[in-house]
């Protein structure tokens, strides 16, 4: 049967072993991944290179694949395309007043867990059809994901964000100063000024964009910090200045002032001058046509961070 012009002569499943063929690096990992045969996959590449009438990959024996001009042009493509086709299908699956399928959820580490359980918890209680895909990286990291379609949504710091983004404000965090338990600023229980920290050594937490933003508070304040210890991870961060490491600059509070040792710490607010609070934001792409599942995630977020704020 002849088909139409307008309709491609491709398939969704030869795009998504394409995806996967790139994501992987190899036929036979993006085959087991995808539950193919070898043989299949191959062969669905092969029909897609010669639909489109182009070299997609260049095969290396012994080396896997390497994409070719061509196929990183058409790789972004792909990937809008498989997003989309799978919008379509958990909007048709949402009923009124419902909604089903996946939202991709991405989230700056340091403010997962004070964010996301009750979050995830209640969306998930009033939308049991929908699933939460979740993931924690840095910002920038999270950025990109949010680029490439990975992501439908992110929890993120209002620092250094690039044009290109919507976003909504869910709460304003002030900027602490960690301060080992027995250090002198902490027994005197009065706001810090950062200055006198100038000299001392201090625990990084060194994960984008936290650790700019801890420079650039110290650099309004006239000093270059004297970095002794970086950590990506927020527990090593605190576990540290508790055992008398340095100090630190943080955006997060846990309820407790404790490290998981155990041992002590002390929050202290900032003598004046006070850096800027840090707005934490929902953000995605201003460009996105998101699902309804995203959408109705976005909705219930700011419901309830708004009831939050409220009680």
């Amino acid at each position: 049967m002849a088909r139409s012009d307008d309709v491609p002569a491709y398939t969704i499943r030869q795009l998504a072993a394409f995806v996967a063929v790139a994501d992987w690096g190899t036929i036979t990992a993006a085959a087991d991944a995808l539950r193919m045969s070898h043989s299949a996959l191959s062969a669905a590449i092969t029909d897609l290179e010669r639909i489109l009438d182009v070299k997609l990959f260049v095969r290396q024996r012994a080396r896997g694949v390497r994409l070719t001009p061509t196929g990183h042009a058409v790789l972004e493509r792909a990937k809008m395309v498989l997003h989309f086709a799978a919008e379509l299908e958990s909007d048709a699956h949402s009923e009124a007043g419902s909604v089903a399928g996946p939202v991709a959820v991405g989230c700056y580490p340091s403010l997962g867990p004070t964010l996301l359980p009750s979050l995830i918890t209640g969306f998930t209680e009033a939308h049991p059809r929908a699933r939460v895909d979740f993931r924690e990286d840095t910002q920038n990291r999270l950025r990109a994901q949010l680029d490439s379609r990975d992501l439908d949504v992110a929890f993120l710091y209002d620092l250094d964000l690039e044009p290109g983004l919507e976003s909504v404000v869910l709460e304003s965090r002030e900027p602490m100063l960690l301060l080992p338990a027995d250090h002198p600023a902490a027994l005197a229980g009065s706001p810090v000024h950062l200055t006198d920290l100038a000299h001392e050594p201090m625990v990084m937490l060194d994960a984008p964009p936290s650790s700019g933003h801890a420079v650039s508070v110290c650099a309004e304040a006239g000093f270059s910090p004297v970095v002794a210890y970086r950590t990506q991870n927020y527990e090593t961060c605190r576990a540290f200045v508790g055992r008398g490491l340095g100090w630190s600059l943080l955006l997060q509070r846990p309820s407790l002032d404790v490290t998981y040792e155990g041992l002590p710490i002390a929050v202290r607010p900032f003598a004046e001058p006070k850096p800027d609070p840090v707005d934490v934001v929902l953000a995605w792409r201003k460009d996105a046509l998101p699902s309804r599942v995203a959408q109705t995630f976005v909705h219930f977020v700011v419901t309830a961070r708004h009831d939050t704020r409220a009680s």
